[in-house]
């Protein structure tokens, strides 16, 4: 994913290219820049072996076509933003126009490529299997996070752009479909978050939700990278229950977190335990730091920047380590772990940044793409993770670091990431995930990302989703008002004590208030058992702070988000 920041007088939308869908653009025979089809033996050999010293010097133009897909990231920009946006990318830094309009072509024409080789042989399924033309149905259990990112967070920029951004669906043609697909999305995603930590399970079942014996296992990731998708669902609906269930899970995550402020990588939504202490910005990790950065960004609250700010110094300290000790665990980079650069300069730690950002592209420049794992201090690929499934991060890094520096540098760069994905990764029928990478044999298989994230200009969320900022998402959304008494349920055996909340959910029923009997605020009811299990809704209470009915989920915990206020 990458990402731009773009100033408008009420609004800045953190992008970087949609294409919207045309004719595949073929550049002219006299446009500059690389052959745009190059026979092997007019294509430049990637530099191999490059010492890794060498990533901190300021390097030389990369010699081959092009690794990858940011440098059309800066290129792109023009395709969507116009304008200033054109201008700003345009603005004296020695790379032609002309050049920037060629690679900003053939990156659309990948998109191109891999979108309609998808639509001819995989649609509806899953996902294209382009060595073979042909599909996969790989998604067919959903962990909360892909939910979250992928499903969530896809409705409601769609929503945005269709409501906002595309002009001939303003008058009428669009009323808020995706934002109603969205919503009712929304609501089916909340019974993951019913567990006695607020900690959402990984796993949910969209029609049944939290099945029996699910297990309670989960990565910080699925935890903290919620807020921003459910965040927005809030602001657009005025429902306050999406956001209030994904700040409640960070705000308990950010809680366990150890003396030196680092967190781990897995633990347990039900006990609140961690499970695997190892702590980094790789798998499992990396996305936590991004959306609170970003959360801090979108939504104005500063409860975000003092969970990110104190856990950025500490990992950039420990790096990956033991979080309860700080002891150093790997040594390593792996290609998730590229969004750090970006991070760093949306951070405005700019310098930072490009060390970082030329320790990456020094590996990337080794092997012609990046990696899943390099094992820095023997110098060598791992054993098991040489693979490269065409993960965008790296990419979205470099966009940044061109935005904020206007060094050409990272335009050559971004400039190599194309050529290299056209070179080792194109084929006919889309582009193949990279099975070892000291080989260059592929595997039948093209991410969804890869179109969602690698090859597009707008960018946001984590799985590549454009969000608006604005400063009406800075205000804090109401909260239903609840009348500070309480009541007692009339049943014919015996009076059951209940909130006044009850009484605006079921007004039909009959209440009359009482005195005399012990309560522990205006609203709290306890839930029957004190180790919060249940057999049904009458087994579960009223919260006290929010004043909402609990209930009953499918793996027997008494919580807070179903929905019924």
């Amino acid at each position: 994913m990458a990402t731009a920041l773009i100033s408008t007088s009420e609004c800045c939308v953190l992008l970087i290219a949609i294409s919207w869908k045309q004719p595949t653009v073929h550049s002219g025979s006299n446009s500059p820049g690389p052959d745009p089809h190059p026979t092997p033996s007019s294509r430049s050999t990637p530099p191999r072996r490059a010492k890794p010293s060498d990533s901190m010097r300021s390097p030389p133009r990369p010699r081959h076509p092009a690794p990858a897909r940011l440098a059309a990231v800066a290129l792109l920009l023009a395709a969507l933003a116009g304008g200033a946006a054109a201008a700003a990318v345009a603005a004296g830094d020695g790379y032609g126009r002309g050049r920037r309009l060629y690679m900003r072509n053939k990156v659309l024409e990948m998109f191109y490529h891999a979108y309609d080789n998808y639509m001819i042989y995989a649609f509806p399924h899953d996902e294209l299997k382009p060595l073979t033309k042909s599909f996969t149905d790989s998604l067919s259990e959903l962990g909360n996070l892909n939910c979250n990112i992928r499903l969530l967070g896809g409705l409601i920029s769609g929503h945005i752009l269709a409501k906002e951004y595309i002009s001939h669906l303003k008058d009428g043609l669009y009323q808020d479909q995706l934002l109603h697909l969205a919503e009712n999305l929304g609501r089916r995603f909340l019974p993951a978050f019913e567990t006695p930590t607020g900690l959402p399970y990984a796993w949910i079942n969209l029609k049944y939700g939290v099945m029996e014996n699910e297990t309670t296992e989960t990565s910080t990731s699925g935890c903290g990278s919620l807020i921003l998708e459910m965040g927005a669902l809030s602001r657009l609906t005025g429902d306050s229950r999406y956001e209030a269930a994904a700040l409640r899970a960070l705000r308990k995550l950010w809680s366990m977190r150890s003396s030196l402020n680092l967190v781990g990588t897995t633990l347990d939504v039900v006990t609140g335990k961690w499970i695997e202490y190892s702590s980094g910005i790789g798998a499992g990790v990396d996305s936590f730091y991004e959306y609170l950065i970003k959360a801090y960004v979108l939504f104005g609250s500063e409860e975000y920047w003092d969970m990110f700010h104190p856990a950025y110094l500490a990992v950039q300290k420990y790096h990956e380590a033991d979080m309860r000790t700080g002891e150093a665990t790997h040594w390593q980079l792996t290609s998730l772990q590229a969004f750090w650069p970006g991070l760093q300069t949306l951070l405005g730690d700019v310098a930072a940044a490009n060390i970082s950002h030329r320790e990456f592209y020094n590996v990337w420049q080794r092997f012609g793409v990046l990696p899943e794992r390099y094992l820095l201090d023997f110098g060598i690929l791992h054993p098991t993770e040489k693979y490269y499934p065409l993960r965008p991060e790296i990419a979205e890094s470099t966009f940044y670091l061109y935005q904020a520096t206007k060094d050409p540098w990272y335009l050559e760069v971004g400039e190599a990431i194309i050529g290299s994905l056209n070179y080792y990764t194109k084929v006919d029928g889309g582009f193949a995930s990279v099975r070892d990478v000291s080989t260059m044999k592929l595997e039948d298989h093209q991410h969804s990302f890869f179109l969602s994230e690698t090859n597009q200009n707008y960018i946001f969320t984590t799985e590549g989703h454009p969000l608006p900022i604005r400063s009406t998402w800075h205000e804090k959304i109401p909260t239903t008002h609840v009348p500070s008494n309480w009541t007692f349920f009339k049943d014919d055996s015996q009076p059951i004590r209940v909130s006044a909340l009850s009484s605006q959910v079921c007004p039909e029923t009959i209440f009359r208030q009482s005195v005399g009997s012990p309560w522990e605020s205006a609203c709290h009811i306890p839930d029957v058992f004190s180790t919060h299990r249940c057999r049904t809704d009458d087994d579960c209470g009223v919260e006290a702070v929010s004043c909402r009915r609990r209930t009953c989920s499918m793996a027997g915990y008494c919580g807070l988000w179903l929905g019924v206020y």
